[in-house]
């Protein structure tokens, strides 16, 4: 899964699945917005855009329908961990 990290700007991290054509985009006030059926080159254009949150705000926030943010692996990760050590039945 192609993953691009941001340096400035309102948008941190860009996950992009692309088998399921999903955009998951990780903010600054650490929430994550989905899109589903976002087009390769639109994932590709806003991780080469000088301002990404211009672009997303000019091409995606309102052509793409949202959805549900991808789980991560150290997400689940960590909620085993947390689970294994204070006994939780998840």
């Amino acid at each position: 899964m192609p993953t691009k990290t941001f340096t400035t700007g309102r948008i941190k991290k860009a996950d992009y699945d692309t088998n399921t054509r999903q955009l998951d985009l990780h903010w600054d006030n650490k929430t994550v917005v989905a899109y589903k059926h976002v087009p390769a080159e639109v994932y590709r254009r806003l991780c080469a855009a000088p301002n990404p949150t211009t672009y997303w705000e000019d091409r995606i926030a309102e052509e793409y329908p949202k959805g549900t943010p991808m789980t991560s692996s150290v997400d689940t990760d960590a909620a085993k961990k947390l689970s294994d050590l204070f006994g939780g039945s998840g």
